[in-house]
């Protein structure tokens, strides 16, 4: 089974071959399957063994991509500090630009963030964070006025980028894995219950099975790893 050192030397090829990037689900979850204990309130799950894995994925995709309600809910850095290798080039998925100007990911100089929104987003806006430093990709709308995730990741690939790294939230996992477009999962199971926000919310039309599946146990953390069929 490969390690998904192994199966990210492959991204190249797929973006060749398909005309977007490879995609890896990675986040932390409770044992009963949720993000977090309450919306908008970040849970920490992961103890430092398994933290210290995701920062080593991190380093291994070219791209690293949240929703904006992570990035009001919990002003990420996306960076590789707990580990080694260059920083991810961060996006964000903000079809409104309701992205904090004094989010570390505006404020940060290491690697502008780059802005997933729609042209229907507020043009004064869009110029503010701009100034800030930040790119812009307007990109077309889906039928529920949010950023085409199919758009962004042809955009992606146009700009070179083989491998996106996707964390959250739940509202982005989802969607990625409705309309079919995760290749690989990296799933951190904490052993505490939380009944709290699930991090798959919609039912999927049928169950995903991952292709050659491994565990590995990190500290108290147990790490599933496998491809999606």
């Amino acid at each position: 089974m490969p390690s998904f050192e192994e199966w990210l030397s492959q991204a190249d090829q797929h973006r060749l071959e398909t005309g977007r990037p490879l995609v890896s689900l990675c986040f932390a979850q409770s044992l009963d399957g949720c993000l977090t204990a309450q919306r908008g309130k970040p849970t920490p799950f992961s103890g430092p063994q398994s933290s210290r894995l995701t920062h080593r994925l991190r380093a291994g995709h070219d791209a690293i991509l949240v929703g904006v309600g992570t990035v009001i809910a919990d002003d990420p850095q996306l960076t590789v500090r707990h580990g080694t290798g260059e920083n991810p080039q961060p996006v964000v998925l903000d079809s409104c630009l309701r992205i904090p100007l004094q989010s570390r990911l505006v404020q940060q100089d290491r690697r502008p963030v780059w802005i997933a929104t729609t042209s229907a987003a507020d043009l004064g806006r869009k110029s503010v964070l701009e100034r800030a430093g930040a790119r812009l990709l307007v990109l077309p709308a889906d039928e529920n006025r949010r950023v085409s995730l199919v758009a962004l990741l042809e955009k992606l690939a146009e700009n070179g980028l083989s491998s996106m790294m996707v964390e959250g939230g739940a509202q982005v996992i989802t969607s990625f894995l409705l309309q079919g477009l995760a290749d690989w999962v990296s799933i951190t199971i904490a052993p505490v219950l939380t009944g709290g926000l699930p991090a798959i919310e919609e039912a999927l039309p049928a169950p995903l099975m991952l292709k050659d599946p491994y565990s590995k146990k990190l500290g108290e953390d147990l790490v599933i790893f496998g491809r999606l069929r």
